[in-house]
């Protein structure tokens, strides 16, 4: 049994059970640029790698704003993470009318997750191809979610997703116990550290990553290039220029002396082991 027998169409089940059109969908969201999510007890902060598919072509954005209290940052397919954004700020514009209240974040990614679920049940959809991470601020505090093209969705202290990730997944995994009682700008330097690993050797700039930040008494924003640049100044994240190899020292006469000198013991200790060896016997081994 061929795995392109099973993986022509969304709602048939190969043998072991598995849907591979979804999984098709899950890897997407593995090859699209790194996104990362780290949250405290007050602050949220999402950072995204702008990549670029030319060098004569802008970046295409990855990080949107849903409401002044809820964002997400994307990886995999922009276009479909443009559709799935679209659709949260509808639906936050719809409960805020209604009931003149915040949507809450966590009924918001149920809402999305079921939407995404939808699309793994039927012959004539196709999965999202987009993975998104959900930072947002409610009465409950603040929230990281990571929602899947499964339709599965999970609340993280700290998360990564796209490619080259899990170089900034074993970072924060390191620094997970620190995020709860972080400030925000410890977040903002996690973030950037976070993201300086998903390069892996590439020179962090600004024109490189975007920085959002939400949290008490602060709007879902993102940070302009500049604040970002000093930032990353500050926290000293760009790399220390070398330091130049130091010159040899010229040797002087002392030295020549004592070279020439052990040169000339090693010579007389050499003729001696030959006449040794020479009258004999063999040794046992």
């Amino acid at each position: 049994m061929f795995r392109n027998q099973y993986d022509t169409d969304v709602t048939t089940w190969s043998p072991a059970g598995r849907l591979f059109q979804v999984e098709y969908a899950m890897e997407a969201v593995k090859q699209g640029s790194a996104a990362i999510g780290l949250r405290s007890k007050t602050h949220v902060v999402l950072a995204c790698v702008n990549k670029a598919n030319s060098e004569l072509s802008s970046h295409q954005k990855k990080i949107f704003k849903v409401a002044d209290h809820i964002g997400v940052a994307i990886a995999g397919l922009t276009a479909d993470g443009r559709v799935l954004s679209r659709y949260m700020r509808s639906e936050c514009i719809n409960y805020n009318y209604t009931y003149e209240s915040p949507f809450p974040v966590g009924r918001l990614v149920v809402q999305l997750a079921d939407k995404a679920q939808v699309c793994t049940q039927r012959s004539w959809k196709r999965p999202y191809g987009v993975g998104l991470l959900v930072a947002g601020l409610d009465e409950s505090g603040a929230h990281l979610y990571y929602n899947c093209p499964s339709g599965n969705y999970f609340e993280y202290q700290a998360f990564a997703i796209g490619s080259r990730s899990q170089a900034a997944k074993t970072y924060l995994e390191r620094r997970f116990e620190n995020f709860t009682g972080s400030s925000r700008e410890d977040l903002i330097k996690d973030a950037l550290i976070a993201t300086r690993e998903s390069l892996q050797g590439e020179k962090l700039r600004s024109s490189v990553c975007t920085i959002a930040v939400v949290g008490v008494g602060e709007p879902f924003h993102i940070l302009d290039q500049e604040t970002v640049q000093q930032l990353i100044d500050a926290f000293e994240i760009v790399k220390e220029e070398e330091v130049p190899p130091a010159e040899p020292q010229p040797a002087t006469e002392q030295d020549a002396a004592t070279d020439q000198d052990a040169a000339t013991d090693q010579s007389a200790g050499a003729d001696q082991g030959a006449a040794e060896t020479q009258g004999g016997s063999p040794m046992d081994i």
